[in-house]
């Protein structure tokens, strides 16, 4: 029972148009799935990855449309990481940034590595990370985008809380991270907990902000962090294992491209464990990923219904 790394990020979007245009044209990154939300079938899900649609690649959004601004504070994923092949890719997307009028800060140094923060319209907080022992492939090179600087999956995630005890006793003594450093920014604190042999993908950094006031959801905030699990066999165990540590989860979940499991640690932000398997590729060829609306095999059924409540999506 050990986790993998970061499986996928899940993230709340008001527009999947002007999301798609962004994550797609200006980031590179390859439209994977294109289904629904499985508890609201009116709105999209999107899944953004590398061409095979990889876990540990994977930056997915729920559309709401009309969805309220979030408010920052306490008790949140405060920014995630998109890694790339080196520190000199960073000069690139800088450039790339200026050129899309695309939310940026200067190249900084966070947790000694050189790093590139922006934002999407929507006011989601990313860090462009180098990688340069990364082992994922490159598959999300376009023709503006070359290979030697595309975007390589998941980094580090990085978690505001207000009590930094309950959140590291649950990444170390429930989950199994270890905590291995940590570093100062802005005059504060940030504690590095790592997956085991998971380098950049496996990190988790969480900063205490214990008298901000609590955080609210909206668009451009993250919904949860998913880590890898093996099989649905581990999985299972996870379930068992968090009930008897007295967390109330979702139990086993069928999100029909993998299995799930849910569950809030005690500063409220929601965690899921999320298998490699069965893929994307189980109702679409790779080479077809993300060209139609796919939808589960128990909402297949309703497809007409779904689809006339959709408003059409230019892929």
């Amino acid at each position: 029972m050990r986790l993998k790394g970061l499986h996928h990020i899940s993230s709340l979007s008001a527009n999947a148009e002007k999301n798609l245009a962004f994550y797609r044209n200006i980031l590179g990154m390859n439209l994977v799935k294109k289904t629904v939300n499985q508890e609201n079938t009116s709105n999209y899900h999107l899944f953004y990855a590398d061409q095979q649609g990889s876990p540990g690649t994977e930056l997915t959004f729920f559309e709401i449309p009309n969805l309220a601004a979030k408010r920052d504070g306490t008790n949140r994923v405060s920014s995630i990481s998109l890694l790339v092949p080196s520190i000199e890719s960073l000069t690139f997307w800088k450039d790339r940034f200026t050129r899309f009028q695309v939310n940026h800060e200067n190249i900084q140094e966070i947790n000694g590595i050189p790093s590139l923060p922006f934002e999407d319209p929507e006011g989601h907080r990313m860090v462009l990370t180098p990688d340069v022992h990364a082992t994922l492939d490159v598959t999300n090179q376009t023709d503006d985008i070359p290979q030697e600087q595309a975007i390589l999956g998941l980094g580090p995630v990085t978690l505001v809380v207000q009590y930094l005890e309950a959140t590291s006793q649950v990444l170390t003594n429930v989950l199994g991270l270890t905590q291995v450093r940590s570093y100062e920014k802005n005059n504060t604190s940030v504690h590095v907990f790592e997956m085991s042999d998971s380098g950049l993908n496996g990190q988790v950094h969480v900063e205490q902000q214990k008298d901000t006031a609590k955080s609210r959801e909206g668009r451009g905030s993250v919904h949860h962090i998913a880590f890898r699990v093996e099989t649905e066999e581990e999985l299972k165990q996870w379930v068992e294992r968090l009930e008897n540590e007295g967390f109330q989860t979702s139990g086993f979940v069928d999100r029909y491209y993998f299995r799930s499991l849910y569950f809030r640690e005690p500063n409220g932000i929601l965690y899921e464990l999320a298998t490699d398997g069965p893929g994307f590729d189980i109702d679409e060829d790779l080479a077809s990923l993300g060209k139609k609306l796919s939808l589960p095999s128990f909402l297949e059924p309703d497809r007409k219904e779904i689809e006339a409540k959709l408003k059409p999506l230019r892929t």
